[in-house]
């Protein structure tokens, strides 16, 4: 799971720190991604998961690295 989220972030979030170099606790924010690309990253993340966020994630924490989007992953798949 934690290699397809790192290849939805490379292709989506718009990084201007390569994602390769980021730990899994790195800031993506920090790193370069937008409101908007984190957007773009929410979206992919629904198609590469076949899920939907619910509102209640949709919160810039959700997104703010790779460890806290395969927490909220592990979360929607579980309830599935």
């Amino acid at each position: 799971m934690r290699e397809q989220i790192r290849q939805v972030i490379a292709e989506h979030a718009r990084l201007s720190t390569p994602i390769e170099v980021l730990g899994d606790e790195g800031d993506l924010f920090a790193a370069g991604m937008t409101s908007h690309a984190s957007v773009n990253v929410m979206l992919a993340l629904e198609d590469t998961f076949e899920v939907e966020f619910p509102e209640a994630m949709l919160r810039k924490s959700t997104f703010a690295n790779v460890a806290s989007i395969e927490a909220a992953l592990c979360e929607l798949t579980v309830s599935v």
